[in-house]
């Protein structure tokens, strides 16, 4: 019986006398920014496994098989880019938890019993993946300068420029312009690698370009092994290409605008912080555990979950990460605030269906109840006639008096429930179950609401502009010769002139004849008349002797008008009503009828607005326009009247109080004329006795403007 309790201890302390036991740890500052942490284990530790963190910048390493003996759990850095460092156990391992002010690379190494972590600097790297550091080839390969044979390709500068459109462009110099180029994107930014190329030892430095005010922030150039390396830290939303010309090769790392932003975030859908995670053969509900720590996200993973992965994940999204983990397991997860479920992807739709009966059976036992609700701005029936479904019914009687509802039974409502609509006072009458209605109350609250209204200005302007002139002659003479032996000659401007029955021929007005009388017409001594009908100024000459007489006439005319008509309606409505306002005339006229008689007919020509405005988000409006301006016009010969029609139609959007001209007509009406006489009105100068000139222009100009306003709220309410 001694014998089998000492096996049976034996067997029981044996693995807990396998583990490692952390005895101590140190923190010691080094030069060059960086400091190393030794941990004391009471035997050789293994390899830790190990992943970093970008934000916040972090650094956790697991040691298997091992626990801590340590009395503090959390311990202050007081070293260069460190903040605390952590020591946690928990089921069988060991985590440190580095944090740090900005990432940076690590190294690890064994000593013995003892396990040191050396921590370097990486200025300029914040929030960044730390990058591999650079090897020197002498310390690699044990190859040393003189070593480098003369006809290997060299990178003989390395220069950094800001571009014009903010872009930060690393321009290294070749010696041969035939090189291979690798670049590849990381979580700090890009990594340039040239192959079998010789970086001096001379340009292996770090460019802080912090100030040219560029995505990027840190050019690190360096040798490993064979290839030359440039490390381009860079920061926020960017794009980068490279291109070389003979022996320059350039990258140039450009700021992404808002617009390309966004067209990033469509074609990328994970939005989390990064992370990088490089597991062996991990379980499952280590890998969850790991983001729900670094998500701060509560996890409660179901017991179906099982099983085990490897995965090695660089600078991704934790929700992508997360995604890539439950798709290879067949898993899906929901979140409830901060709370991360996870189960298979079968178990979670069988609960839910679960939820969904049991919700639907207590919804059928609930009791009912009925809610007055008061529609306030909204149509109560045209309210209801939204929520109604494919099963609603007929109407009903009016509740309190009413004129009457209509019943309905739809989505909003459950199977039981049922409204009606009092349109008396504008009201819903519900009966359902407590939950249905406070959804039902919650749904109008958002739809009743005062609509905006605007008011529309037009303004029709006609200008008017006319010029007339006119320049017209008149001239004649009467005279008569009477010799002893001679026969009388008579002259005189018309036939009528010459006619001596009535008493007014040329030789009856120079002497007196037989009943002693002397009457003359002047229109009879007119040989030319072209004078202007009305004229505004005019100048006569004549001469008169004993037997002939002569008159001159010279008439002129010249006016100028200038006419504005100016029609402003106005008119105020609702978003999305339409409004019409229109003030004129109805011009009745006779018309016959298709029985055969006369009736009376109308046309209008009226001042017409017909609008309807719509608001957008960003307080613009949106009108569609029909403007009027119609004229009584002239009567046809079968006594119709014409109508001279202006009208504009037209979709427009418009600034808020902003005045746009819709659309305007221009006209110009020109007329010249010419009377004269024949062959004598074309002699020079003399020609002007014989013609008469008129000069007339009329000119019109039509205007339509339009001003939305939004009326304010105090004015709406």
């Amino acid at each position: 019986m001694r014998k089998f309790l000492t096996v049976l201890v034996g067997f029981l302390v044996a693995p807990i006398s396998l583990a490692n036991t952390l005895t101590d740890i140190g923190f010691f500052q080094l030069p060059g920014e960086r400091f190393e942490v030794r941990m004391s284990f009471d035997s050789p530790p293994q390899i830790p496994q190990g992943y970093t963190i970008e934000k916040p910048a972090r650094i956790v390493l697991d040691f298997p098989d091992a626990v801590s003996a340590l009395k503090e759990r959390r311990y202050p850095l007081a070293v260069d880019n460190g903040q605390s460092a952590m020591v946690l156990t928990s089921e069988g391992r060991t985590r440190l938890i580095l944090n740090l002010n900005d990432l940076a690379p690590y190294t690890t190494r064994t000593d013995g019993n003892n396990f040191i972590v050396e921590v370097g600097a990486a200025k300029g790297m914040e929030g960044k993946q730390a990058v591999r550091p650079s090897v020197d080839i002498t310390q690699k390969s044990g190859l040393k300068d003189t070593d480098i044979t003369p006809s290997q390709t060299r990178i003989t500068n390395v220069d950094f420029r800001r571009g014009t459109a903010g872009e930060g462009r690393v321009v290294i110099t070749l010696s041969d312009p035939k090189v291979s180029a690798d670049m590849v994107g990381t979580g700090a930014g890009v990594r340039l690698t040239f192959k079998d190329a010789w970086l001096p030892p001379e340009l292996r430095r770090r460019l802080d370009v912090v100030d040219f005010a560029t995505p990027v922030s840190l050019v690190s150039a360096g040798q490993e092994g064979e290839s030359a390396v440039l490390n381009i830290a860079a920061g926020g939303d960017f794009d980068y290409l490279a291109y070389q010309t003979d022996k320059e090769y350039v990258v140039s790392i450009k700021p992404l605008t808002e617009q390309e932003k966004q067209e990033k975030k469509k074609d990328f859908e994970y939005t989390g912080e990064k992370l990088s995670l490089d597991f062996q053969d991990i379980e499952v509900r280590a890998v969850l555990q790991i983001i729900a720590d670094f998500t701060d996200l509560n996890l409660v993973a179901s017991d179906t979950v099982q099983g085990r992965i490897t995965l090695r994940l660089q600078n991704v999204p934790w929700d992508q990460a997360l995604e890539m983990v439950l798709k290879n397991k067949g898993l899906d997860k929901r979140q409830v605030g901060n709370v991360l479920m996870v189960a298979p992807a079968a178990e979670i739709a069988e609960r839910e269906r679960q939820e969904i009966t049991t919700k639907k059976q207590l919804e059928e036992l609930a009791p009912l109840r009925t809610e007055y609700i008061r529609v306030r701005y909204a149509n109560a029936k045209e309210m209801f006639e939204l929520f109604r479904g494919d099963s609603g019914g007929g109407s009903g009687g009016g509740a309190g008096g009413g004129s009457g509802g209509s019943r309905a039974t739809g989505s909003v409502l459950s199977e039981r429930g049922q409204g009606v609509v009092d349109e008396r006072t504008n009201s819903i009458i519900i009966t359902d179950t407590a939950e249905r209605i406070e959804a039902f109350k919650r749904l109008v609250d958002q739809i009743d609401i005062p609509i905006r209204q605007v008011m529309i200005e037009a303004r029709i302007v006609i200008a008017n502009t006319d010029f007339q002139r006119e320049l017209g002659v008149r001239w004649g003479g009467i005279g008569y010769n009477e010799k002893p032996g001679s026969r009388i000659i008579d002259f005189a401007g018309s036939r009528e002139g010459l006619d001596d029955t009535d008493g007014t021929s040329p030789r009856d007005w120079f002497v007196q004849g037989p009943d002693d009388n002397r009457s003359f017409d002047i229109n009879e001594a007119d040989a030319v008349d072209l004078a202007v009908a009305n004229p505004y100024a005019s100048a006569a000459i004549g001469v008169l002797t004993d037997n002939t007489y002569l008159d001159l006439e010279l008439s002129a005319l010249e006016n100028s008008g200038y006419a504005e008509i100016v029609s402003q309606p106005k008119v105020i409505t609702s978003d999305k009503q339409l409004a019409v306002i229109k003030s004129g005339k109805e011009i009745g006229y006779q018309e016959t009828a298709p029985s055969g008689g006369t009736t009376t007919g109308f046309r209008e020509a009226v001042l017409k607005l017909e609008v309807t405005p719509q608001i957008t988000p960003d307080n613009r409006i949106i009108m569609d326009l029909i403007v009027w301006k119609d004229s009584i016009g002239q009567n046809t010969p079968s006594g119709v009247p014409t109508v001279d029609i202006t009208r504009l139609e037209t979709k427009v959007l418009v600034n808020n109080g902003q005045t746009v001209v819709l659309g305007g007509v221009f006209s110009l009406e020109g007329t010249k004329g010419e009377n004269k006489v024949p062959v004598l009105g074309d002699i020079p100068y003399l020609g002007r006795l014989f013609k008469k000139t008129v000069d007339n222009q009329f000119k019109t100009e039509l205007l339509i403007f339009v001003t939305p306003k939004l009326m304010s709220d105090t004015l709406s309410n």
